[in-house]
C-alpha cells in the first residue's frame, strides 16, 4: 500500500506543479492570448456541454480509432512480412526509408485530391502516419527473434500459422508495442489537423473556429481536452500492454531479481 502511494503522488507531482506554476504565472493577466487559467477552468463547463462532446469529441474518436486500427493491422502484416524475408526487406528498405520521410500533414492535399474532404480523407491521413513506426518497430521486432528458438520451433515441427502466433509475434511483441505506442502520439497530431482542413466537426475544427471567432478561452479549454484525452488515451494503452505484456514484464521482473 505505501509503495502504490508512493507512486501515486510521484505520478500527480509534476502536473499538479505545472497546473499550479500556470495558476500563478497567468494571473492577473490581461492579454487576450493569454487568459488566466481561472477563466479558462471557469469558461470549460460552459463550452464543453454533453452536446458538444457528442458532437465533436466522439467524431473525433472514430477517426482516431479507425486510422490508428488501420495502420496497426498493416503495419504489423507488412512489418512481419519484410522482417521475417532478407530479400524482401533489402527491396523494401530504400522506399520505406522514403516515404517515411515525407511528413503526413505535407500529402494532406494529395490525399484530398483522391479522397474528398470527408472522413476517409481524415482516417487516411492518420493512418498513413501512425504506420510507420508501427511497420518499422514491427521489422526490427522480427529480425531480433533468437534464431535459437526458430530452430528449436524447427526441430520440433512448429511452423506455418503456429509458428506466426506462438513465436516470431509473441517474440516480437514487446518492440511491436513500441511503435505502437509512438503511432497512438503521432495519431493525435494527424487528427486534430486533418481536422483543421476542409472539416465540419471534431476537435481540432472546434478549435481553429473559436481561434477565428477570437474566443480566447473557449480556444484555450479545446486545448486542454487534447491535452485530457492523450492522457486518458496513454493510460488505456498502458493498462492494455501490461495485460498483453505480462509474461515480459515478469521476465524482466525475475531477471532483474536474480543474481
Amino acid at each position: 500500500m505505501r509503495r502504490f502511494v508512493l507512486r501515486l503522488v510521484l505520478v500527480i507531482a509534476l502536473p499538479a506543479l505545472l497546473v499550479v506554476v500556470w495558476w500563478l504565472a497567468s494571473d492577473g493577466s490581461t492579454d487576450v492570448f493569454w487568459p488566466p487559467l481561472r477563466t479558462i477552468l471557469r469558461t470549460f463547463p460552459d463550452v464543453w456541454t454533453a452536446e458538444r462532446l457528442r458532437d465533436d469529441v466522439l467524431p473525433s474518436m472514430w477517426r482516431l480509432t479507425a486510422g490508428y486500427a488501420l495502420a496497426a493491422v498493416a503495419g504489423i502484416a507488412v512489418g512481419t512480412v519484410i522482417g521475417s524475408y532478407r530479400r524482401v526487406r533489402a527491396v523494401c528498405e530504400p522506399v520505406l526509408e522514403f516515404l517515411r520521410a515525407v511528413p503526413p500533414p505535407v500529402l494532406i492535399p494529395v490525399i484530398m485530391l483522391f479522397a474528398g474532404i470527408g472522413d476517409t480523407m481524415k482516417v487516411t491521413v492518420i493512418a498513413s502516419g501512425c504506420v510507420w513506426p508501427i511497420l518499422l518497430n514491427t521489422v526490427e521486432g522480427v529480425r531480433a527473434v533468437d534464431p535459437v528458438m526458430v530452430e528449436t520451433a524447427r526441430s520440433y515441427g512448429i511452423s506455418g500459422h503456429s509458428r506466426l502466433r506462438h513465436l516470431v509475434l509473441r517474440s516480437a511483441s514487446p518492440q511491436i508495442f513500441a511503435g505502437l505506442r509512438q503511432a497512438l502520439s503521432i495519431g493525435i497530431i494527424l487528427m486534430v489537423i486533418s481536422e483543421m482542413f476542409a472539416a465540419s466537426n471534431g476537435i481540432g475544427f472546434t478549435i481553429v473556429q473559436f481561434q477565428r471567432s477570437f474566443a480566447i478561452p473557449d480556444m484555450w479549454t479545446g486545448i486542454l481536452v487534447l491535452g485530457l484525452l492523450g492522457f486518458l488515451l496513454s493510460v488505456v494503452f498502458q493498462l492494455v500492454e501490461r495485460r498483453v505484456l505480462a509474461w515480459y514484464h515478469g521476465l524482466r521482473a525475475s531477471t532483474r531479481r536474480s543474481p
